[in-house]
């Protein structure tokens, strides 16, 4: 019997969740039941990562036991010289990323927790290398937003930047069945172990039509540079059949609620900073955007999406662009642990079926006589 064939699994529902929810046409999502509207610019990151660990927010013992669980993590030696060694052979950060997760040994109850630990810490150590700086070590005393920033600069950050970083790994926390999620469902399907499962999220992370999208939006903000430039800079890739970065995707018709959320984060810092220039430019970029994606796609309903907002937020914090994907690992790892864990509960391995499209009238030829074949030829 021939069944239809879904490319790309376009609207096939694979797996039940509570961990994220998407009302594409209204432009909502709902984190562990809760706006993300309302959970991310309120929470710490580590009481995110308790609720969707645990589906309810923690109270403050649970609080402060996670927080310190999360962030005695040290960096061991080994992986220390390996971070240095794939830096200097020129290994992309997200590529070094995975090499050292992979290299660490993680068993038992607390791997989940030593994951989520492990990244920023991992991250951080990346940045400072490709710097020639000395890797910090995590100040047992922050909580993991703050304790990133601190290892990347050597500075405990303001609490306008701390709390800048906590709404961005909030909202970037979980969304859906996309790619990488996937990917960790489909690992874990195997019963192969936690480590595994989420270093092959990474490789789909990679992708740059899945996490690489806010390096090549800031890349077009800075060549875009003036509010005068925005029209026609626009109008020029359009024409070209560009694709413009940063907008569009495939489950809002309407503004990515992530972009909302992003973007007052972003404002709430620059006004604390003192500094708005790139952000002002990023709003009448939008604008225009939105403006000229009607004029040129119409009706096919293209907004700012969470990685437009991403790149002006990230770097008012002074994460280097090459860092980007491996910022957002930081934030997706703890949803990836969530739905690894859901997945072990179902206790079934994906197994979709494939429409065979070869020939069916192969016959075997051998050896000699298809060398004979090639000489004549």
């Amino acid at each position: 019997m021939r069944v239809a064939v879904e490319e790309g699994l376009e609207g096939v529902v694979a797996a039940r969740t509570r961990l994220s929810g998407i009302d594409g046409e209204e432009g909502r999502l709902w984190l562990g039941g809760l706006p993300v509207e309302e959970l991310a610019p309120k929470a710490c990151f580590e009481e995110t990562v308790h609720l969707l660990w645990n589906g309810e927010l923690p109270d403050g013992a649970q609080l402060d036991a996670l927080q310190g669980r999360i962030s005695g993590w040290t960096l061991p030696g080994g992986t220390r010289s390996l971070i240095v060694s794939a830096v200097e052979a020129g290994q992309r950060p997200i590529d070094v990323l995975r090499l050292a997760l992979d290299s660490l040994c993680l068993e038992g109850a607390e791997s989940d927790v030593a994951l989520v630990g492990a990244t920023p810490v991992i991250v951080a150590a990346v940045s400072r290398s490709r710097k020639g700086k000395p890797v910090i070590p995590p100040d047992p005393g922050l909580r993991l937003a703050a304790n990133f920033l601190y290892m990347m600069t050597g500075r405990p950050p303001t609490e306008a930047r701390a709390r800048a970083l906590d709404t961005y790994l909030n909202t970037m926390v979980d969304h859906g069945m996309n790619a990488s999620t996937f990917t960790a469902r489909v690992i874990t399907s195997t019963r192969s172990d936690l480590k595994s499962a989420v270093v092959g999220a990474l490789g789909a992370l990679k992708g740059p039509l899945h996490g690489g999208a806010p390096e090549p939006a800031l890349t077009m903000l800075q060549e875009i540079g003036v509010p005068d430039r925005a029209e026609p800079f626009i109008r020029t890739l359009l024409e070209r059949g560009e694709r413009l970065m940063g907008f569009g995707h495939r489950e809002y018709k309407a503004r990515d609620p992530r972009a909302a959320v992003l973007a007052q984060a972003a404002e709430d810092l620059c006004a604390a900073e003192g500094d708005t220039g790139l952000l002002d430019l990023a709003c009448i970029v939008e604008a225009e955007a939105v403006r000229l994606l009607e004029e040129y796609k119409p009706g096919r309903r293209l907004f700012a999406n969470a990685e437009f907002y991403t790149a002006v937020l990230l770097h008012e914090l002074g994460v280097p662009p090459e860092l980007f994907s491996s910022t957002f690992a930081v934030s997706r790892m703890a949803g990836w642990i969530a739905h690894c864990r859901e997945q072990e509960a179902v206790g079934r391995i994906f197994r979709p079926q494939s429409e065979y499209a070869g020939r069916e009238d192969g016959a075997w030829v051998d050896l000699e006589e298809r060398c004979a074949v090639a000489r004549q030829g």
